[in-house]
């Protein structure tokens, strides 16, 4: 297999080059299990692990590597391997960890396009795709809607989603699929492109191992039925793991997700909401919250059904959200810093005293 066929490009080749790194083989890890990662190369696949300089210079889990990474390595028999560099990101999928604040998980590295898949007949909820749309704008990943189990419900009620859709959600494609006769995977096949690499964003339970099995050619994924106690998907997909599909695109699955925390950093939610963001220009004060100000332009659209309330009442949900990982994430590093010049103080006596 060449590098080529599973994403690599001539600027990758360049940071090689440039870095000195000829002499590593190269490899993108396609699948990680508790920090052993399963690279592939031109020559093989190996299980690796990362150098102790590595997991020493890390200062966040960002500095690790994830599943869609690029990575310069020493392979060793039998198929066992050292990661010495990770190269530069073209986009990071993260979310806030659940339960740990100031924290991030990183979905998925080095992606084109995201498939933000919901089932229409129970999982289908709009405030849920806004945040996925977030997600997608703070990465600069092309969001691509997928609505799955059509079989389920009338056309009628599928036109009737896509139109709520369309109402909320502007310039971004959306499909409406069936896995059990695969109606609608034509539209999906014509939007993936050899070497892009696509990653799927979605609940358990909607149909994400099912549509990657489809669209493989063959049964990848261990797929379940509904949990008919809680009428909820079961957790089958444990871990992300890289696959090349049979038209030559690149797809990463990943576990669902039952929270979808915010962890915008890079303008997300401005782009999600640009209606919101371009009325806010028009507001009296330069500090308006769009909450309860006199001569809110946003509160004044609202008024009017100019915006959708649900939309609106979305916005303010997630910028509290956001606002609140911010400043947790601040006060995190603040306690980092005085820690670390505490520490360094402490050495700086020590050597004194031993003079």
């Amino acid at each position: 297999m060449r590098l080529e066929d599973i994403g690599y490009t001539f600027k990758l080749e360049k940071f090689r080059m440039d870095n000195g790194l000829s002499s590593f083989e190269v490899g993108r890890v396609i699948a990680e299990h508790k920090e052993r990662y399963i690279i592939r190369t031109a020559i093989g696949e190996f299980e690796a692990e990362i150098t102790g300089n590595l997991r020493f210079t890390a200062k966040s889990r960002e500095d690790f590597p994830a599943v869609g990474d690029w990575v310069a390595l020493t392979t060793y028999e039998p198929g066992f391997a050292i990661i010495h560099r990770i190269f530069p990101r073209s986009s990071i999928i993260k979310r806030q960890a659940v339960g740990q604040y100031g924290e991030v998980q990183i979905i998925a590295v080095n992606i084109d396009y995201a498939f933000l898949v919901q089932a229409v007949d129970r999982d289908f909820n709009i405030n849920r795709l806004e945040r996925y749309l977030t997600i997608c704008n703070s990465s600069k990943v092309s969001p691509i809607i997928i609505l799955s189990k059509t079989d389920l419900i009338n056309r009628h009620q599928i036109s009737e989603i896509i139109e709520n859709i369309k109402t909320r959600i502007k310039n971004v494609p959306v499909i409406a699929i069936s896995n059990e006769t695969q109606d609608g995977y034509d539209a999906i096949n014509a939007t993936i492109e050899k070497g892009k690499t696509y990653c799927m964003l979605g609940s358990s339970g909607v149909g994400k191992s099912t549509l990657l099995n489809n669209l493989s050619g063959n049964s990848i994924m261990r797929t379940d039925t509904i949990s008919r106690s809680t009428n909820k998907g079961r957790h089958i997909t444990s871990h992300r793991e890289l696959i090349i599909l049979e038209n030559g695109g690149i797809l990463v699955d990943n576990p669902g997700m039952r929270e979808v925390g915010i962890a915008d950093s890079n303008g997300g939610l401005e782009i999600t909401f640009d209606m919101i963001l371009s009325l806010s220009e028009n507001c009296r004060f330069k500090d308006c919250t769009h909450t309860n100000e006199v001569g809110c332009s946003v509160l004044d659209a609202v008024e009017k059904g100019e915006i959708d309330g649900a939309s609106y009442e979305n916005y303010l949900k997630m910028q509290k959200e956001k606002a609140h990982f911010e400043s947790t994430l601040a006060e995190k590093r603040k306690k980092e810093k005085s820690f670390g010049k505490m520490l360094k103080d402490y050495n700086k006596r020590d050597i004194k005293q031993k003079k």
